[in-house]
């Protein structure tokens, strides 16, 4: 009897600690567990996201001698894109910049250094007149290219 007493309150503990591990609010083993495989289908998909984003980086770095940093991140009514480059780059901005207009974003507010390095922080929302939504993996992709396209051109000159 004590053993599986014993066993019960070891089980009890691990749940527990599952719970709060994945921040679950259930209170019955079944709800904790499928909070838990949730979790674990969570993380996987940010892990797949993140091997895209390490495979496109160095993809991009490797055609692209930029060595430029893009990352979006989804907000409750837009995005927020940060561009940074350890150098400064005249004109990068303004290419963008131009790649929000493109994509029907505003920028609702931004924070800019041109100065030794190329800091851009903004907060781009979604035009309303704009009917389709997009994603924040499609700025991002927007702002690749124009970084691109934008070191093509400084090249040719």
């Amino acid at each position: 009897m004590v053993s599986r007493e014993h066993k019960r309150a070891a089980l009890y503990e691990k749940l527990q600690l599952l719970r709060s591990i994945t921040n679950s609010h259930a209170l019955n083993q079944t709800s904790i567990i499928v909070d838990a495989s949730k979790y674990i289908e969570e993380l996987k998909q940010k892990v797949e996201i993140l091997n895209q984003d390490i495979a496109n980086a160095t993809s991009s770095h490797d055609q692209n001698q930029l060595p430029v940093h893009v990352t979006v991140e989804t907000l409750e009514k837009g995005f927020l894109i940060n561009v940074f480059s350890e150098k400064s780059y005249p004109g990068l901005l303004v290419s963008v910049l131009e790649a929000f207009e493109e994509l029907g974003l505003n920028v609702l507010e931004a924070r800019v250094s041109c100065a030794e390095s190329f800091r851009l922080q903004a907060v781009g929302g979604e035009n309303e007149e704009e009917g389709e939504g997009i994603d924040a993996h499609a700025v991002k992709q927007a702002v690749a290219v124009a970084i691109k396209n934008w070191s093509e051109s400084t090249e040719q000159d």
